[in-house]
């Protein structure tokens, strides 16, 4: 059996999909179904009972037990309670498996202790899911066996959202809605549903196990807190699409597998420019599928990683001094009948509804780059966003020659005439064939990229869930699309508005296009003179979820309450303020237990060897410089263990919760600072026996 043949026959073998719902259900119950799924109909509960059916028997041939609705609550992760398809025991000692369409269709977890910002309190613990019929549900086997995964949203008694799930699927029906009434201004009468459509690229880290077992530091944070560079790094690029080791291949080969067999389009796997990253990129699927499945592409990566006696890191920033790990979120907006809004044609300039959609677009990212920024805003990513290798914390657009050309020529003559095209490349090797190029280059160190197609939000943090950056994008895009329609629809003359409305857009929004180097300290200065928000940490950003614009765009679209708003930026101050208290207790901890004693016992020894060579009558004076080093650095190690300490312990004393994450911020990061400068110079001079946990060498290079 050929190795595409080998694929097609598991690809989705494990889900509920489309075409195994046309075979198990009757035609009507799978119309109306279907019904419910293209248009938001409400699902009838007699439908509903014979799709559970038709469900649970398929997953129980494939070997189910259980079932769980599967929901994404406030953590970013996911969340599930397994129930056996069990309802009561016969008569005759058998027992009866059921599942009913109220079970599908609603679950009860309570599940009262996620974070939730005030929307309940513990006493009203009443927690709701509600299957996402749009997004398939599928069966899972791992250790725990076969269970069947019901992918829902997650709602309080009273029906704010709880988790991201909901809001996400708010988001769509928006810019659905908005994006439709632009199509039938321009004379679309054809398309009926408009989605957004997401590719999320992950990257990743793979060490070996039993060495990641001896770092602390990985084990409760996810990050190393300590650790000096080796000598050799990422610097030759020799890693960057390099020849894939075996190891990791296999393991990638039962990623691919594990993945397909769940309908996840796998598509593309290399090495990235750090030692021991690699990444993972699927096909692009709708919105909340794809939300759905990079959660099950993260939960993959880390089983299948057990089984191969390796650990995968998603933290954002594992190892100082080398590249982290981002996700790229590969956004586009397309049509029921396959039109891409964002393809912009053979001559953009003459294409008008493109051109009002990307001014749109323009003027959404220029007005709202704060929320842009915050909805990727993570403590990880703080380590990561602004160094030469992710996006600055700036956020703006870049076009590429062709549309920046376009752009110009409507900012200063009020029309486009003509549009740039692609030149042809001629590598001077005759044998190599010569093709056409694209009108424009790709720009790496822009976190909002136009990229042929499609916009390419490079911000995301690699362990986030992707859909608090489509949340704001789908909703910011939905304004903007509103307001041109306002004033479309209010228009006598359709032609002149539209032309205007484009020129307008342009001009107001051109400060949030650039197409330089965006690593440049000159682009810091030039987008401070533009007036644009540069919100450097996860505490500046997080303002931005509750200004009053925020606040009245989500509540018009129905997104997010102002209630809701408010409870996701007290959690996202309390997931700062914990996640830095872990890492400071877990870097006093090692420094305590772990670093300073080995140095003790080093200087011990060294001092025992320069007593042992002096009593002989042999000078020791390399024994007594290393000696007066090490213990320099171990005052100044202790010294700010203490400063590190005290300073953590002064942060429980802060109740209000953003001030305490704004003192974690500016004080305890700091001081964690601080103590790892001279532990990292100590692993320079300790002897490697000595030393309590694997180096950087041992962790990046032997895998």
């Amino acid at each position: 059996m050929s190795e595409v043949t080998s694929v097609a026959s598991i690809f989705g073998e494990d889900v509920f999909s489309d075409k195994v719902m046309q075979e198990r259900l009757p035609k009507k119950v799978y119309k109306e179904l279907k019904k419910t799924m293209t248009e938001g109909k409400e699902l009838d509960p007699v439908i509903a009972d014979v799709v559970a059916e038709a469900m649970k028997s398929w997953a129980v041939e494939k070997g189910a037990t259980h079932y769980t609705h599967i929901f994404q609550p406030l953590t970013g992760m996911t969340a599930e309670k397994h129930d056996s398809f069990i309802t009561a025991p016969k008569e005759d000692g058998s027992v009866l498996m059921e599942f009913s369409g109220k079970e599908l269709i609603k679950g009860e977890p309570d599940a009262s202790s996620f974070p939730s910002g005030g929307l309940r309190a513990t006493f009203e613990a009443r927690g709701y899911t509600a299957w996402d019929c749009t997004s398939p549900a599928y069966v899972r086997k791992d250790a725990a066996g076969a269970i069947l995964c019901i992918p829902t949203a997650f709602c309080s008694y009273t029906g704010e959202a709880l988790d991201k799930k909901t809001p996400l699927l708010r988001s769509m029906q928006a810019i659905n809605e908005q994006a439709l009434r632009l199509l039938r201004l321009f004379g679309n009468t054809t398309s009926r549903k408009v989605t957004p459509s997401v590719g999320p690229e992950q990257e990743y880290f793979l060490v070996d196990k039993q060495k990641y077992l001896k770092r602390k530091d990985l084990i409760f944070t996810g990050r190393t807190l300590f650790g000096a560079m080796p000598p050799k790094g990422q610097e030759l690029d020799d890693h960057y699409f390099g020849i894939i080791r075996q190891r990791i291949a296999s393991y990638m080969k039962d990623v691919n597998e594990e993945l397909w067999k769940l309908g996840v389009t796998a598509k593309t796997q290399h090495n990235e420019v750090a030692p021991a990253q690699h990444e993972l990129a699927p096909i692009y699927a709708e919105a909340n599928v794809a939300v759905d499945h990079n959660q099950i592409v993260m939960k993959t990566l880390k089983k299948v990683a057990c089984q191969h006696g390796l650990h995968c890191l998603l933290h954002e920033k594992p190892f100082a001094g080398v590249n982290g790990s981002g996700k790229h979120n590969n956004w586009s907006i397309t049509t029921d009948d396959g039109i891409n809004l964002l393809d912009p044609g053979k001559t953009p300039h003459e294409n008008i509804q493109f051109l009002l959609v990307l001014t749109c677009i323009l003027k959404a990212v220029d007005e709202h780059a704060d929320l842009l920024r915050e909805s990727a805003a993570d403590v990880g990513n703080d380590h990561r966003l602004g160094a030469n290798e992710a996006p600055p914390a700036i956020i703006s657009i870049f076009l590429g020659e062709q549309l920046q050309d376009v752009i110009e020529q409507l900012v200063n003559t009020g029309s486009a005439t003509h549009s740039k095209a692609g030149d042809v490349l001629n590598t001077g090797v005759k044998t190599l064939p010569v093709f056409s190029k694209d009108a424009t280059d790709r720009n790496r160190t822009s976190p909002f990229a136009f990229t042929g197609n499609k916009f390419e939000f490079r911000m995301v943090g690699s362990k986030d869930s992707i859909a608090s950056p489509n949340i704001v994008l789908n909703t910011i895009v939905a304004e903007a699309f509103s307001d041109a329609c306002d004033a479309l629809e209010a228009a006598e003359d359709f032609d002149t508005c539209v032309h205007d409305l484009i020129k307008k857009y342009a001009t107001e929004h051109q400060r949030i296009i650039f197409n330089g180097n965006g690593y440049s300290e000159e682009w810091v200065e030039e987008a401070e003179r533009r007036g644009l928000p540069n919100l450097k940490s996860m505490v500046d950003a997080i303002p931005a979820l509750v200004t009053d614009k925020a606040v009245e765009m989500f509540g018009k679209f129905g997104v997010y309450s102002k209630a809701e708003l408010e409870a996701r930026a007290e959690i996202q101050y309390e997931a700062y303020a914990k996640a830095i208290n872990i890492e400071a207790k877990t870097m006093i901890d090692i420094a305590s237990k772990q670093i300073i004693p080995a140095v003790i016992s080093y200087t011990k020894s060294l001092a025992d060897t320069i007593n042992a060579v002096t009593a002989a009558g042999a000078k020791a004076a390399v024994q007594v410089g290393l000696l007066n080093e090490c213990s320099d650095l171990l005052e100044e190690a202790k010294a700010a263990l203490v400063k590190l300490t005290e300073a953590d312990d002064a942060a429980a004393e802060i109740g209000e919760v953003e001030a305490q994450a704004r003192y974690f911020h500016d004080t305890v990061v700091p001081a964690m600072a601080a103590l790892r400068a001279p532990v990292d110079k100590l692993e320079m001079l300790v002897d490697k026996e000595v030393w309590p946990m694997p180096s950087y060498g041992d962790l990046l290079f032997e895998v």
